[in-house]
């Protein structure tokens, strides 16, 4: 037979998949996506923030030109006894205005080269995101009567806050203003709901109790990666010192 002369064959055709089945790759599909899109966020969340805003946290405390560079701090400029105040006679400044850094804080337990800025407010744009350690507004300023209130992440955005569950009853969180040197003492921690907002009161946990002491308070999340409680430390003011009277010895204790 010639190839004239051939009978056509017919044409191969595909069977049509099931309505679902083009539904179920589709969303396999969307999923992956998903899924890519997701772990680029927890790498931007863990990672990036980590590094801008720790570079933005350093370059701050840099520009304040009454915080000296810790690695010119020794044992030979530190202050003199004598020069040690007790609580009630510090010098106490206004509360700033929002995102204003008044002070720079050093926690020895957090490692040597622990020093991040505090500034005013708590609101996450302006400053946690940012600044780093914010300050409760209308709790006390440092060195003041009552209770100086500060919040900070633990993770993300360069967790000041990271080792909080790691400070122990006795070590020392020390604050620096252009003014004078404030050195707390950590006295408790507690773990506590968002809502209770008594830790922050002038008399910590003791609402509308006039206040009767000089103390300091520190507020993270908890547990890591969650927002669903409140890791809370408390501590009370050894000491203050004027600013010019050299560097507090607790700054290079080792806290290990």
């Amino acid at each position: 037979m010639s190839i004239s002369e051939r009978t056509p064959e017919a044409p191969t055709t595909r069977p049509r998949q099931p309505g679902w089945s083009v539904a179920v790759g589709l969303l396999g599909e969307l999923l992956i996506i998903a899924g890519v899109v997701l772990g680029l966020y927890v790498v931007w969340q863990l990672f990036y923030t980590d590094i801008e805003a720790g570079n933005t946290q350093q370059e701050v405390v840099d520009g304040l030109d009454w915080v000296q560079p810790l690695d010119s701090i020794s044992a030979d400029v530190t202050i003199p006894d004598d020069l040690k105040y007790l609580p009630g006679t510090a010098p106490v400044m206004d509360e700033p205005p929002l995102a204003t850094t008044f002070a720079t804080m050093y926690v020895p337990r957090f490692g040597s080269d622990y020093v991040k800025p505090i500034s005013e407010g708590v609101t996450r744009r302006e400053v946690l995101d940012t600044l780093g350690i914010g300050h409760y507004p209308g709790t006390a300023m440092p060195g003041d009567k009552g209770n100086f209130a500060i919040s900070a992440h633990r993770t993300t955005y360069g967790k000041p806050f990271n080792k909080i569950a790691d400070l122990k009853v006795g070590d020392s969180l020390v604050i620096e203003t252009k003014e004078a040197w404030y050195v707390y003492k950590v006295t408790e921690w507690e773990i506590v709901e968002p809502t209770q907002v008594e830790v922050i009161a002038p008399v910590p946990d003791k609402p509308g109790a006039e206040p009767d002491g000089y103390y300091i308070t520190l507020t993270s999340c908890h547990p890591m990666f969650s927002a669903a409680q409140r890791w809370v430390t408390h501590g009370e003011l050894e000491y203050w010192a004027p600013h010019d009277a050299g560097i507090p010895a607790e700054i290079l204790e080792d806290a290990s």
